[in-house]
């Protein structure tokens, strides 16, 4: 089945996409947030697009604002309006592990390919973990 991973943040929402049938997990362009609403709606074309049957969310683990960014990150996700199947996996390092595998590769800007990175990497750990 066509699964999704977002990476959910404040400015921007990275996407990654890995096809039924396949164990490659592709890095899409992050979702530029304007407000919650516009990028719920970005986000649900993007799975509508890609006929995804379940979405992989990253959710901070640890820290002192750990509840306040899964209260947050819930409520995005029911935005989405998402009928599919959807799971939630600790995305803890994944953005600082993107910039480090990036480093040199392209310059870091706030485009949102690191957030579309730490998507993937969320992603493959979902991957990983349900083999």
């Amino acid at each position: 089945m066509n699964t999704a991973s977002i990476d959910v943040g404040l400015k921007r929402i990275g996407l990654a996409l890995c096809l039924k049938g396949s164990s490659i997990v592709i890095p899409k362009e992050a979702v530029l947030r304007k407000n919650r609403n516009q990028a719920a709606l970005d986000v649900k074309e993007f799975l509508d697009a890609w006929i995804i049957k379940r979405l992989i969310v990253g959710l901070p683990k640890g820290g002192s604002s750990e509840d306040e960014m899964k209260r947050r990150i819930k409520h995005f996700v029911s935005l989405i309006r998402f009928d599919g199947d959807i799971a939630y996996v600790d995305e803890y390092g994944s953005s600082i592990e993107a910039k480090e595998l990036t480093k040199g590769v392209f310059k870091h800007k706030k485009d949102g390919k690191i957030d579309s990175i730490a998507a993937k990497l969320i992603l493959e750990r979902y991957l990983e973990i349900s083999k």
